[in-house]
């Protein structure tokens, strides 16, 4: 009786083992499935900060055509403001928690993390176009207003440079705009003006440094990102590359394959006959013993079919059998099998 202990032992660290690889396996999918779950919850953050971006180009261009514009405009322009830095800092939050995770599996080259960097990458891209879009319309904006304040103090008298127009907004003291100022109906709507233009700018000033740091933040971050998303880009061009040539290899071997079958064999329609296409040359006749395409026809027909067909022919020449790649099969008579003898 064999004492079979040791293999059960074998066999079951082979079970533990595969367990702990289908344990692992799960654990990463789990946690992609988290992964791609962010992600989805950042790309749709980053969406509706899009739209936002445009209903707010649209308000900017209300409050500008306006000369005194409605507060009520105003009021939907600030809340709108603080719903795009709220959903900005959240989204730039989440990348940069994405990228320390990323950092901390950086020893680890799979493709699970080519996938994160590569998906991390591409939101980070989208986040700085869309936030690069709002700076510019803020920048826009904030021009267009200054140059209604500038045309207002025209009308009022008082003649300014661009340099002496930014001195007095960097001042933050509106008092600067209306000293002076000849007090009649026309100057007293110009002065209004002037003072809201003022509280505008001012306001948007505030907005741009609260989202300058964020926004330097993530540009650095893409800009790092540049010679990773070259990489990437080689990987899939070798990748290409891989698979054309594995189909042109698959393409070869399956025309290998044909050419295989059609020199080994053909059936006979309407019998049970296999003939293989033989050439003669005069060396004599084949032997039987070790040649496995006899020993295969012995299989298929039996030894005495075998025999019998191979003593119908004993008329032909003497010859030694060469195997041809012609695939045109041959009637039954013209090019059976010669056997001298059965071993």
């Amino acid at each position: 009786m064999k004492d079979r202990l040791e293999q059960l032992k074998a066999k079951q660290l082979t079970q533990d083992d595969d367990a702990d690889e289908v344990e692992i396996a799960i654990d990463n999918t789990a946690f992609m499935d988290e992964f791609f779950s962010e992600i989805e919850e950042t790309r749709l953050n980053i969406d509706k900060i899009s739209e936002h971006v445009e209903e707010a180009k649209k308000l900017y261009s209300i409050i500008l055509s306006a000369p005194i514009p409605e507060p009520k405009t105003k009021d939907d322009l600030e809340q709108l403001t603080t719903e795009i830095k709220k959903r900005a800092n959240n989204v730039r939050n989440k990348l940069k928690s994405m990228e320390r995770h990323i950092e901390e599996d950086e020893v680890r080259s799979s493709a699970d993390l080519r996938i994160r960097k590569s998906q991390h990458s591409v939101l980070s891209r989208k986040f700085v176009e869309v936030m690069t879009k709002y700076n510019e319309a803020q920048v826009d904006f904030r021009e267009r207003s200054k140059g209604r304040i500038q045309r207002q103090l025209e009308i009022t008298g008082k003649k300014t440079t661009d340099e002496e127009l930014e001195e007095m907004l960097e001042s933050g003291n509106p008092a600067i705009f209306t000293s002076g100022i000849i007090d009649s109906q026309i100057s007293k709507q110009a002065l209004s003006e002037i003072e809201g233009r003022h509280k505008d700018i001012v306001r948007l000033e505030s907005s741009i440094k609260e989202l300058h740091d964020m926004f330097m933040d993530i540009a650095m971050l893409v800009e790092n990102q540049g010679e990773m998303l070259d990489n990437i880009e080689l990987n899939v061009m070798h990748t290409v590359d891989h698979v054309e040539k594995a189909r042109d290899e698959t393409k070869r071997a399956v025309k290998y394959q044909g050419q295989a079958r059609k020199n080994l064999i053909s059936l006979q329609p309407g019998g049970t006959t296999f003939i293989f296409r033989w050439e003669w040359s005069l060396n004599g006749l084949p032997e039987s013993k070790g040649n496995p395409f006899l020993c295969f026809l012995v299989t298929i027909l039996g030894p005495d079919s075998a025999i019998n067909l191979a003593l119908e022919e004993s008329n032909l020449p003497d010859a030694t059998p060469k195997f041809s790649s012609k695939p045109t099969p041959a009637p039954a008579t013209e090019v059976p099998f010669l056997l001298d003898r059965m071993n």
